[in-house]
């Protein structure tokens, strides 16, 4: 009886507050978890494949914008927490890839071809079918050997720089162990730490002018190496490895996402953002459970307000990307590669366990983690690949009659 005598701003209007309060939060660690984590691996990557320190800028400058658009569009619309991310395996696989026939700007038309190829897989059934038919050890073992290398960096690089390196990874090892989420991010901290007093001793400058986010816009170009070497296997590895798992995941909570819709915005965005250096957007997988788990909100009806917030703050977190390059480049050799190493590690283990999960086909497994993991390429086009090609081969041949 209480309840209902009572007024309506003393009771109705705390539980709403609350209830806005709980998704806004869940949305704010949502975007600071899928940036931090990663971000560094995304650099890397364009680095690899010849972007400049002001055209990788752009190029996080570019993904946090677009998948910010396309999380508010898609969630507002279906009233789901549908989030958005960057392909990180994406990314590895662009450093793992390195320089591409043609420059940078052939690097960018491969980036426009897989968002195109997004789109169509959203529209044509069949090659959603042809990519989900991709057997799963197969494209693990390409994705591990991808990682491998940069998952080695930590180690390569306490030989280069030990008095910043070693740190970054004692701080990252505690954060393991006593929170978990906030590692990667201690550890770049930690690297920022060792940038600035590298700036302090004189070693290495830092610009002003390099702190201010700008866009920094490159003509595409198109050659069959860069096709075949890049847009593909980045096609592949952002649906296997992040598009199909990003489904599967709200899938598990419940949300059936728009399929047609959420390819067709992620690769429309994919396709904007490559001019300015952004080289694909997709699914969240992992960062997808924190807006989408109960504890973003108890109501799923009122979920889809965290991943509006994680979009938003994507935008903000969009005005410090330039700076964050610059910090990075007045690191000490090897630190940027260090963090992205650090952060790739338990995308590794599990990829890894995915390719030699089956006893069965484990050769075929073991035959594409090597290829892609040595780093070689023929023909101009990168090992990612060829170890793709060799692993369906050998495990055609290998398979039981």
């Amino acid at each position: 009886m209480s309840k209902v005598s009572a007024p309506p701003e003393t009771v109705v209007q705390p539980d709403v507050a609350v209830g806005i309060g709980q998704p806004i939060g869940a949305g704010v660690v949502t975007a600071l978890v899928g940036f931090t984590s990663s971000f560094a691996v995304v650099l890397a990557g364009l680095t690899a494949v010849g972007a400049s320190s002001a055209q990788a800028a752009s190029g996080l400058l570019a993904l946090c914008v677009t998948q910010a658009a396309g999380m508010v569009l898609l969630s507002y619309r279906y009233r789901m927490p549908i989030t958005l991310a960057w392909s990180t395996p994406g990314a590895a696989l662009l450093a793992s890839t390195g320089a591409v026939a043609g420059g940078w700007a052939a690097a960018v038309g491969a980036f426009a071809l897989a968002g195109v190829l997004i789109v169509v897989t959203g529209w044509w059934q069949r090659l959603g079918d042809l990519v989900a038919s991709i057997p799963m050890e197969i494209a693990q073992a390409m994705l591990a050997g991808v990682l491998l290398p940069m998952c080695l960096a930590p180690v390569q690089s306490v030989r280069t720089s030990p008095a910043v390196v070693v740190p970054v990874i004692l701080v990252w090892l505690v954060l393991q162990r006593y929170a978990k989420r906030w590692a990667v991010l201690a550890a770049f901290v930690t690297a920022a730490v060792g940038a600035g007093i590298s700036i302090a001793a004189g070693d290495r400058g830092l610009e002003l002018a390099a702190l201010v986010p700008t866009v920094e816009f490159t003509v595409p170009q198109w050659n069959w190496q860069a096709m075949v070497g890049v847009a593909i296997p980045l096609y592949i590895v952002t649906m296997a490895s992040q598009n199909i798992p990003g489904t599967a995941v709200m899938k598990s909570f419940d949300y059936q996402v728009p399929w047609r819709a959420a390819m067709t915005v992620t690769g429309i965005g994919t396709v904007l953002g490559a001019p300015a250096g952004g080289h694909a957007i997709n699914l969240a997988a992992i960062s997808a459970a924190l807006s989408a788990a109960p504890a973003a909100h108890p109501d799923p009806k009122r979920r889809w307000i965290a991943a509006c917030t994680a979009g938003g703050c994507y935008l903000l977190l969009a005005l410090g990307s330039a700076a964050l390059v610059a910090v990075v480049a007045a690191a000490p050799k090897g630190t940027l590669e260090t963090v992205a190493g650090l952060a790739l590690l338990a995308t590794l283990a599990t990829a890894l366990a995915g390719a030699l999960r089956s006893e069965q086909h484990r050769e075929a497994g073991i035959v594409t983690f090597l290829i892609a993991a040595s780093g070689v390429g023929f023909l101009n086009i990168g090992a990612a690949f060829w170890a793709l090609l060799a692993g369906l081969i050998v495990r055609q041949v290998l398979k039981p009659r």
